[in-house]
């Protein structure tokens, strides 16, 4: 029986596979091994340039009104009627509202009278009083001296007359008790005198006149009580709070109503002690809310001297101006201090800052397609712009993009992004090869 021409076929192949793989091998293996050529690093670069840099202190802080009074009545009296509400605007000096205060008019009233009745005591006592009283003294001094004169007359008569033997020594005797006697009436009635003239007369309207300077003051105070009846805003700005109602009563150390100068508004921000130092009164400050982008622009107005023993920071206060009064205080801000500013600086964007040796930084110059490191002397950081002051100057190519694997005086290839996203603009704009033909075409049903 014959062969089947296919299983012949089969057996064929499968001798001649092993001999074709060996002739393919055999033909590699006579080919010269070429050297592999190590393509440039594609590296995107930027110039050095200069620029203004700024020194930045920056910290968190709170909003808080530019002033802030809280009303608080000086007398304990139900609230007879508020003439504001919260949110209007008030001035200085203002009347803000009123206390219950008949109790208190017709105190004052009774005081008034009791002032009166003090002046016309004391007016009597200056004018009429004191004078009586010394007349009087006068009179008796001069009474009590008469009777000296006539008892000095007696005594000498019977002492001349017990000396000639006409009188007995018990007459003598009696005669100058009774001179002894209207003497020490004369001495005493003098004293009395020289007392009103020189002593009592001025204690007497010393008296009247404290009992007036007493009824005044009392009397101003009851005026005062009924003043602070009246209740006047302290300050100008916007009422912030009002938590009594009208018949209510008001209690002294508790806020009637709160008033906020919103005019403008401070924000007290907490700067690293580290950094305090560079703070300065009368610096700019930006400022951002924590829920918007907008930028506000302030100036630091105080510097707290100590800091926070805690937190170990140190309190700056930055003035901010509102008008319209957009700014809320209890709004928290993140503030951006301007410590120091250096004009005409050398700046690298923070994208060009590679590690260094020794935990320094460096950077790549492109000279010739070809990257050379240098180690680099940082300044000021603000946002992404570095102030360099010394390893790069002016003018040298950096590398911004794909210089983490590059070696020092390796090859690199510069790729210029600008035209390449102007190219991919073009080309965006232009329809597509075939235009609306095209479309058309393969709208068409294919014959079949």
């Amino acid at each position: 029986m014959k062969p089947n021409s296919t299983t012949t076929a089969s057996r064929w192949l499968k001798r001649a596979a092993p001999i074709a793989a060996l002739l393919l091998l055999t033909s590699a293996c006579t080919k010269k091994e070429e050297p592999d050529v190590e393509a440039p690093a594609p590296v995107q670069v930027t110039a050095v340039t200069q620029d203004t840099i700024h020194r930045i202190v920056a910290g968190d802080g709170v909003l808080f009104p530019l002033d802030q009074a809280s009303v608080t009545p000086k007398i304990q009296a139900p609230v007879q009627k508020f003439f504001v509400n919260r949110g209007d605007h008030v001035k200085a000096g203002q009347l803000l509202a009123t206390l219950e205060n008949r109790d208190l008019t017709a105190q004052a009233a009774e005081s008034k009278g009791a002032v009166d009745q003090a002046e016309s005591n004391f007016r009597t006592t200056q004018g009429a009083t004191v004078p009586e009283a010394v007349v009087k003294a006068q009179t008796d001094v001069e009474s009590d001296r008469q009777a000296m004169e006539a008892a000095k007359k007696v005594l000498d008569s019977r002492e001349e007359l017990f000396k000639q033997g006409a009188l007995a020594q018990r007459q003598v005797d009696e005669a100058r008790v009774n001179y002894v006697k209207a003497n020490s009436d004369l001495l005493a009635a003098q004293e009395h005198l020289r007392a009103l003239q020189s002593v009592a007369k001025d204690e007497q309207i010393k008296t009247a006149t404290a009992q007036v300077e007493s009824a005044k003051s009392h009397l101003q105070s009851l005026e005062a009580q009924v003043s602070y009846t009246r209740v006047a805003s302290p300050i100008s700005g916007v009422i912030a709070d009002r938590p009594l109602y009208a018949g209510e009563l008001a209690v002294p150390g508790t806020p009637l109503l709160t008033v906020m100068d919103i005019s403008s508004v401070v924000a007290r921000v907490n700067v690293p002690q580290n950094q305090a130092n560079l703070v300065k009164l009368g610096q700019t400050a930006t400022l951002t809310q924590t829920d918007s982008t907008e930028d506000l622009t302030g100036k630091v107005t105080v510097v707290s001297p100590a800091s926070d023993a805690n937190s170990t920071t140190v309190q700056v206060w930055i003035r901010i101006p509102n008008p319209g009064e957009k700014l809320k205080p209890g709004a928290s801000v993140h503030a951006k201090i301007i410590a120091e500013m250096f004009k005409a600086a050398t700046v690298l964007p923070v994208t060009a800052i590679l590690p260094g040796e020794e935990g320094g930084t460096a950077a790549l110059v492109i000279i010739n397609s070809v990257a050379h490191k240098r180690q680099l002397q940082l300044g000021v950081r603000e946002g992404d712009k570095v102030q360099v002051l010394n390893g790069v100057r002016p003018g040298e190519e950096v590398v911004i993009v794909g210089g983490m694997g590059v070696d020092d005086k390796g090859k690199v290839k510069v790729i210029d992004t600008s035209v390449k996203e102007a190219d991919d603009e073009e080309n965006a704009d232009e329809p597509p090869a075939g235009g609306k033909d095209q479309k058309k075409d393969e709208a068409k049903p294919k014959a079949k």
